[in-house]
């Protein structure tokens, strides 16, 4: 830890970044939300932290060093706060700044739940009411979104898009009105610069939800921040002489006392309507690859009795984990003579599960952020002799917070029976299972444009090989004309991983959002379950490819789908303003 902070102090101070060296950087962090793990570890939990506050303050950045939600940090490291709505913190010294180092503009979105939306005014209420109590600094979390590209989503579950919702969008256009409207409360406050600066905040009651926060100072400024804290009425205030109408939910802002020249719930600008539209780029000279099914006849990596947890195997070095082991049929089993079909179960820890019974896929199962799990109990055909079950333990992003790392467990940890054989049920847990870390077109680098030549891919018709699992799909692109962002629409295809010219856009997956999308509301405490969108659609259909890493002509696509989709409606989409409303 001392030498990944000392590496990234001194690529700063060789920039001369520091304010202290006349750079822009005038706050250093040093750990992130660690007070809940600080309390999970106790007493080593509370040495650590003071050593890295200690350790930290060290470096001689000469700028003050912030502990994000950690009540506990020792002086002269601050502690701030991180949320949805900030006014009700105060440091742990009267003599610290109170600053907001995440004022969350939207949430995160995860394959299968829903979209989420933070409504302006409520967010510009909540920076209002932190500024009004004595707030000294908002840092916005996100104000551009952005793209976890490659396997670098966390969660599990999160999705690719990383957009949270933000006042410049994930394809770096504006969102109005959040950014409009934000633009003109920073405006609105940098208006009252004077007095906030001067003067300390005096409260006065205006009615039972209405209060005043005016900052007076010495020299002569003067800044009122009026509030109305109920959430479905409109209230008319009184102040110094002077009536007032205040929106439920919402602060007005006068900077000398007497005119309002701004309020939270007035929103003056348009919303920008955006669409993906149609390229015209044409994805041309496909081909396939057939990815194998890990066969016991292969070389194993790793052979074990019993099962064993992902990570580690695989050390994260691929999403992917083959589990393979056989199973033994008697010729004399009733179930080859028209008996019922036995039934496989498989408990798994995997966020998705694919059950391969001789080479051909029986069936997947997939978990999600709330269950996290990918059981399957599904009819399978056997023959007699031997039979090969190969189950492929998939990880859609990893564990990214929390305490006990080590004590958290991904894979098929079992049991793994087989019921309805004369016998009765067969456990197939601690039987022998060979292990195959990730896949055949990752060991081929399948999606690099240097590896493309070396491989035998396959030129067929898509038809034939439409809803077929575990296959590669290769093409090539032009680059279309213009400078609008540029995404791959893949909502045709089912779930997997895509490459543009060697680089990763991440993980797709079509599941469709699942939530309560009927209504939104600015007013009242802000939770994400307010706001969703995109129910019964995919959660994310859209994957974005940066213009940068495009070459005029003969662009390489490449895709690996794991459970079968329809690569012929893969687009090239273009993100547009199309007009206001």
């Amino acid at each position: 830890m001392q030498k990944f902070t000392q590496k990234i102090v001194q690529m700063m101070k060789s920039e001369h970044l520091f304010h202290s060296q006349g750079g822009p950087i005038i706050l250093s962090q040093i750990e992130n939300e660690y007070e809940p793990e600080r309390k999970a570890f106790g007493a080593a939990g509370k040495a650590y932290m003071n050593w890295a506050a200690k350790m930290a303050v060290g470096m001689g950045t000469g700028v003050p060093w912030v502990m994000c939600k950690e009540d506990d940090a020792p002086d002269p490291v601050i502690n701030t706060c991180n949320g949805f709505y900030c006014d009700y913190f105060s440091p742990n010294k009267p003599y610290k700044p109170t600053l907001w180092t995440e004022a969350w503009s939207g949430w995160f979105t995860d394959f299968g739940g829903p979209v989420y939306q933070r409504p302006v005014e409520d967010l510009a209420f909540a920076v209002a009411r932190f500024i009004q109590k004595g707030g000294s600094l908002i840092n916005y979390y996100m104000y551009h979104g952005g793209t976890n590209f490659g396997r670098t989503s966390g969660g599990p579950f999160i999705t690719t898009s990383y957009d949270y919702d933000a006042p410049i969008d994930e394809y770096g256009l504006i969102r109005q009105p959040k950014y409009g409207h934000l633009k003109e409360l920073h405006n609105a406050m940098k208006r009252c610069e004077r007095a906030i600066l001067n003067a300390d905040p005096v409260v006065q009651s205006l009615g039972n939800y209405e209060q005043a926060h005016v900052f007076s100072s010495n020299s002569g400024g003067c800044a009122a921040f009026l509030s109305n804290y109920h959430t479905n009425s409109d209230a008319r205030v009184t102040f110094r002489g002077r009536h007032y109408d205040l929106p439920p939910w919402s602060i007005s802002i006068l900077p000398n006392c007497v005119d309002v020249v701004f309020n939270t719930a007035k929103v003056q600008h348009q919303t920008t309507q955006v669409q993906m539209s149609s390229t015209k780029a044409e994805l041309h000279s496909w081909e396939t690859f057939n990815e194998e099914v890990y066969s016991l006849n292969e070389h194993a990596s790793i052979t074990a009795t019993g099962l064993l947890e992902q990570l580690n195997i695989t050390r994260d070095a691929s999403d992917y984990l083959w589990y393979t082991t056989s199973v033994h049929i008697s010729p004399s089993e009733s179930i080859l003579r028209g008996g019922k079909r036995p039934i496989l179960k498989v408990q798994s820890m995997s966020h998705a599960t694919h059950v391969f019974i001789n080479g051909h896929l029986s069936g997947s199962a997939f978990g999600s952020r709330e269950k996290r799990r990918s059981d399957f109990a599904v009819n399978i055909d056997l023959r007699g002799g031997t039979n090969q079950i190969s189950l492929l333990s998939a990880t859609v992003g990893l564990q990214n917070i929390g305490s006990h790392f080590e004590t958290w467990s991904i894979g098929i940890l079992g049991p793994v029976t087989l019921e309805g054989l004369d016998q009765g049920i067969k456990d197939l847990s601690w039987q022998k299972w060979s292990y195959k870390i990730g896949l055949k077109g990752e060991s081929m680098a399948l999606y690099s444009p240097s590896s493309i030549q070396s491989v035998d891919w396959t030129r067929e018709s898509l038809v034939s090989v439409k809803q077929q699992p575990l296959t590669w799909y290769k093409a090539y692109f032009n680059a279309p004309g213009g400078d609008e962002p540029l995404a791959l629409d893949m909502g045709s295809m089912g779930k997997g991983q895509v490459w543009v010219n060697g680089h990763s856009l991440g993980r797709y997956w079509s599941v469709r959002a699942k939530g309560n999308c009927s209504r939104c509301s600015y007013s009242g405490t802000f939770r994400p379950v307010k706001c969703q969108f995109r129910c019964g659609y995919p959660t994310q259909q859209w994957y974005h490819v940066p213009r940068s890493w495009l070459r005029p002509t003969k662009n390489l696509l490449v895709v690996f789908e794991e459970t079968g989709g329809d690569a012929s409606r893969i687009a090239l989409v273009k993100r547009v303003v199309i007009g206001q409303q």
